[in-house]
């Protein structure tokens, strides 16, 4: 039986570089998930989401660098590390000629499972495929083939999940399905590492998100934190007839502010800055009435897409 700490990093990885002939599909990943989280690895498609995962668990060969899940080397340790983690792939990878039953046992069976110990039973039951047991896999709907293969990668109990894009293709109703199934998974102990390009995925379920663009693991922070770095708001004014063009060629010498329309105007300011106070006593001082105000924050999406581009635009100078 492997001890947890809960004081240690659950997974650890060191300067993890993987070299496709040309290609550098990671490129020097450092990265710590603790126990008990969930961690989201955000990137755009071919940002090198699915290789670090192959790294971590034994499907990619000759990387350089270290990763230990519990301490445990991957590569020296494999045969321990490989029963303390779980993963659920992109493709559906289970022979379409077997009952449910029949997959889920199987998968046990390559760790020992017994096929009398009713894990399978259990797992069935708390995935709603239970009446499924006896059916081919082929009649399965896309939901129940996504659960099943969540039921495949439990079924040796490992402490670390991967969930590799898990709800690509899905619809809206299935994914907030799998999303319930995975803070379920959370609740019992289970750490999670999801990778993902849908934004909102990482913003529902992750307690960390980490960016990934180009092999390179850009930031590492809570959802919080990015949108205090690199979130903006914006304040929208109404005003009851159009502002001056002397009046406001002043306030945007200073201030990031646009027209909208005759009569409205967009400021966009950092938050916690005060910017908007400012601006709207500038408004009143200079004589101006305001019909209305509104204010909205950057979305996780927006924050996302700034990101890769501050990125982009820092390779290209470099």
């Amino acid at each position: 039986m492997v001890e947890i700490s809960e004081r240690e990093p659950l997974l650890r990885a060191r300067g993890v570089i993987k070299d496709y002939g040309g290609l550098r599909a990671v490129d020097g990943v450092d990265l710590e998930v603790m126990p008990g989280e969930i961690f989201a690895l955000l990137g755009p498609n071919g940002a090198g989401k699915t290789t670090l995962i192959g790294c971590i668990t034994g499907l990619v060969a000759g990387f350089e660098g270290s990763i230990t899940v519990a301490g445990y080397d991957v590569t020296r340790d494999y045969r321990v590390t490989r029963r303390l983690v779980g993963l659920v792939p992109q493709e559906l990878n289970y022979d379409a000629f077997f009952s449910v039953g029949d997959v889920v046992r199987t998968q046990g069976g390559y760790f020992g499972v017994r096929s009398d110990s009713g894990r399978a039973e259990e797992l069935l039951e708390a995935f709603s495929l239970s009446s499924k047991e006896e059916a081919n896999t082929r009649w399965l709907s896309g939901g129940m083939k996504r659960r099943l293969m969540i039921v495949k990668a439990l079924m040796h109990e490992p402490v670390l999940l991967f969930l590799d894009e898990p709800t690509a293709g899905v619809d809206v109703e299935l994914r907030e399905e799998l999303w319930s199934y995975v803070r379920e998974l959370r609740a019992l102990g289970t750490t999670i590492v999801l990778t993902t390009h849908y934004i909102e995925e990482a913003e529902q379920l992750a307690d960390r998100v980490g960016v990934i663009h180009k092999g390179r693991l850009r930031r590492v922070a809570t959802r919080d934190e990015l949108m205090e770095e690199f979130g903006r708001s914006r304040l929208s004014v109404e005003l009851t007839a159009p502002l001056d063009d002397e009046v406001f060629a002043a306030l945007a010498a200073d201030l990031d502010l646009t027209r909208s329309g005759d009569r409205g105007l967009m400021l966009t300011f950092a938050p916690g800055q005060g910017e908007d106070g400012r601006f709207v006593h500038a408004l009143v001082g200079a004589g101006a009435t305001i019909a209305s105000v509104h204010t909205e924050q950057s979305s996780l999406e927006e924050v996302f897409r700034k990101m890769i581009h501050d990125a982009d635009a820092q390779d290209g100078a470099s």
